[in-house]
């Protein structure tokens, strides 16, 4: 396995001690971090986006973090990074523009032939205020999945140590910890890590229902399935198959919930739908459930 190395160009000798060693946990800052990876679904061939993000950053900050993202290559491709800027104080970026240049570091690297995401953020600024200091989302990924993927086909997205020969204090050969903490008078404050791995699974090309009408896939059908695919029409950002409620339909919600086709041929008790969620579906399914119809079919 090759050596892989992170370039840190004109800004090396100020962070020498920091870019890509991790902190040895010569003092435990007592502390624990959470890295999140997202989920996505999407279909094979079709592109998708996760956010990793950052929650309960210590009230002294980050100065240095360094850490991977783990993935199967046979699954997905990896197209590209983008950093996000919830560590730098914009009142004061413009003022210091030259200075936080030369000081602070992001470096991403895509390995594709060990499916891993390599992600170091550090910077050579004693000042606190300058270090990540809150919660967030500390970069976005996005990748497509093989156009080759199989139905269900999932890869996991695993935050994980970068991979990479590095020495430390212990005397391991490989580097074996995710680095994330602060120096405070030449001593290494080192934060626990705890990872909460994401996912990217292949969409099945179409769903097929389970149960008729189970618009929220409880396994029955009630008025609260009129209701949602309501809800879903009338606010899709909060409930449409990717909305943000948690409670938003699902794709098998949407298939379930096709139940009423075009007026113009609809046969009342054989409408099979597939023509996408209406308003028709919520009332065909109330007619079922007042039993003015007897099936949903």
């Amino acid at each position: 396995m090759k050596t892989k190395k992170v370039v840190v160009g004109a800004i090396a000798a100020t962070m020498l001690s920091l870019s890509v060693c991790p902190i040895a946990p010569a003092i435990a800052a007592g502390e624990t971090v959470q890295i999140s990876v997202s989920s996505a679904e999407v279909k094979a061939g079709e592109q998708f986006t996760v956010n990793v993000s950052l929650a309960d950053v210590p009230s002294n900050g980050i100065q240095t973090l360094d850490f991977a993202i783990s993935y199967d290559p046979k699954i997905v491709t990896i197209d590209r990074k983008k950093q996000e800027r919830l560590q730098i104080p914009e009142q004061e970026a413009q003022m210091l523009q030259v200075h936080l240049q030369a000081q602070l570091f992001f470096e991403s690297s895509i390995h594709k032939d060990l499916g891993e995401i390599d992600l170091v953020w550090t910077t050579g600024l004693k000042d606190s205020s300058y270090w990540i200091s809150k919660d967030g989302v500390f970069c976005t990924i996005t990748g497509t999945v093989a156009s080759t993927a199989a139905e269900g086909a999932y890869t996991d997205l695993k935050v994980i140590p970068a991979t990479r020969n590095a020495t430390d204090e212990d005397g391991a050969a490989k580097n074996d910890s995710i680095a994330c903490g602060y120096f405070k008078d030449k001593v290494k404050y080192s934060y626990e890590v705890k990872a909460n791995n994401g996912k990217v699974s292949v969409k099945p090309a179409k769903i097929q229902p389970t149960l008729r009408g189970d618009a929220d896939c409880d396994g029955q059908v009630k008025m609260n399935d009129a209701v949602l695919i309501m809800q879903s029409l009338s606010n899709g950002d909060r409930f449409g198959e990717d909305g943000t409620e948690s409670t938003h339909i699902k794709a098998l919600g949407v298939a379930n919930g096709d139940v009423a086709g075009d007026p113009s041929s609809a046969t009342v008790k054989r409408d099979k739908g597939g023509d996408g969620l209406s308003p028709l579906d919520a009332l065909r399914i109330q007619e079922y459930l007042i039993h003015k119809i007897e099936e949903l079919n």
